[in-house]
């Protein structure tokens, strides 16, 4: 099985699709498969580390989204809160409609609708939609080192894309969840990250501020795109491009802290959290989520009428979302053949991706850095995997 995915993986490196892949999956403590192969600089051709350091972009959701189920769990945020409770910025809202016209949105923005997507705010890079070039003017994602409280102030001037809760559109709404769970607390979400997961669950290595003694184990970043920019109606050729993202990512300032992306994190600590997501505990036993709230957060939020689910040019057939992530609801519309009922999980901007299956009770979290990849990195590997399992 280990043989199976590393000779893949193998493959990737050496036909240079990628310059560095680390990867676990494991069932319960009980390690399947795991390796790392290619270099942490593909250019000076240096090993990959160590305790290696990611930028997971969008696996900060999930994180996130943990930390406000374990708040709503102590009386101090609820699913039906609405946004403007927290933000009066947020009180004038417009959507602006497909047709051009634009009207005050007719319902208000609330946790679950941050929590699920359905709040009616978009991402810059998102082609076909109405509202991005508003981000892309406004500059949300270009300088992380612009105060949280000035970026969420800026996006309280934008339109949404449809009233809340009438459609699905990945987006910002995680950034926007992250700034509530800080009004609510009068805490600073990485201060909240740290004490209420990250040392529970001995994540030492995950922050928004990476300590000089990490920035060695940094992985070099490509990628055929920059985020941010408008969207290529076609991708070009796949290259190992280095690509810095540090204006977007800066690795050692104060003032950077998202929702929806920022955090970095090695294999370990986010295998870590990953394993705490069957179970609600850490491995030391200590309970972060109760099991009711384990049972809720799992379960697909999405009404019919919003599936198939699409980011860009990028479709989910198959998957609804639950208050984390994707999970997977009907397997007869998927695409994979590893599809697996109730399979749940993320992926980052960069290439980096987990999953959970709770009924085999295997998680499987990928880690590399390549932005716009045109190859099915997770979805060649989680075939590969389940293949050789059956096999056995």
């Amino acid at each position: 099985m280990t043989d199976a995915v590393t000779k893949l993986v193998e493959n990737y490196i050496s036909s240079e699709r990628y310059s560095g892949i680390e990867w676990r999956i494991a069932q319960r403590d009980d390690i399947l498969s795991e390796g790392r192969v290619g270099y942490a600089n593909f250019e000076q051709k240096s090993p990959i580390p160590e305790d290696a350091v990611y930028r997971i972009y969008s696996m900060t959701k999930p994180i996130i989204s943990v930390l406000a189920l374990m708040l709503i769990e102590r009386g101090r945020l609820h699913l039906y809160d609405p946004l403007l409770a927290y933000d009066p910025r947020f009180r004038s809202l417009m959507v602006l409609r497909t047709n051009g016209a634009i009207e005050p949105a007719n319902s208000p923005i609330t946790v679950e609708h941050l929590l699920t997507h359905r709040a009616g705010f978009s991402y810059e890079f998102l082609l076909g939609c109405p509202i991005a070039p508003y981000y892309r003017a406004a500059g949300l994602l270009d300088n992380g080192a612009r105060p949280f409280d000035d970026v969420m102030g800026a996006l309280a001037e934008l339109p949404l894309a449809f009233h809340p809760g009438s459609d699905w559109r990945y987006s910002v709404a995680t950034d926007v969840l992250a700034h509530v769970i800080e009004r609510a607390t009068g805490e600073r979400i990485d201060d909240l990250l740290k004490k209420h997961i990250f040392d529970p669950l001995g994540m030492s290595e995950t922050t928004f501020c990476l300590k000089d003694d990490q920035l060695p184990r940094l992985m070099a970043m490509y990628g055929n795109e920059e985020l941010g920019r408008t969207p290529a109606l076609k991708r070009g050729a796949h290259e190992l491009r280095p690509l810095d993202v540090s204006p977007s990512y800066p690795m050692q300032s104060k003032e950077f802290r998202r929702g929806g992306h920022g955090l970095y994190s090695t294999l370990s600590d986010y295998c870590a959290f990953v394993r705490m997501l069957l179970s609600g505990e850490s491995d030391t036993g200590e309970r972060l989520l109760s099991e009711r709230t384990l049972s809720m957060m799992h379960a697909n939020r999405l009404p019919q009428g919003h599936a198939p689910l699409r980011i860009g040019d990028i479709p989910l057939p198959g998957y609804g979302w639950n208050l984390t992530g994707r999970v997977m609801v009907d397997v007869g519309q998927a695409l994979s053949t590893y599809a697996i009922k109730d399979e749940f999980g993320w992926a980052g901007a960069a290439g980096t991706y987990f999953w959970v299956d709770p009924k085999a009770e295997i998680t499987g979290v990928i880690m590399t850095q390549f932005i716009r990849s045109n190859f099915p990195l997770s979805d060649d590997m989680m075939t590969v995997f389940y293949g050789a399992v059956q096999g056995r």
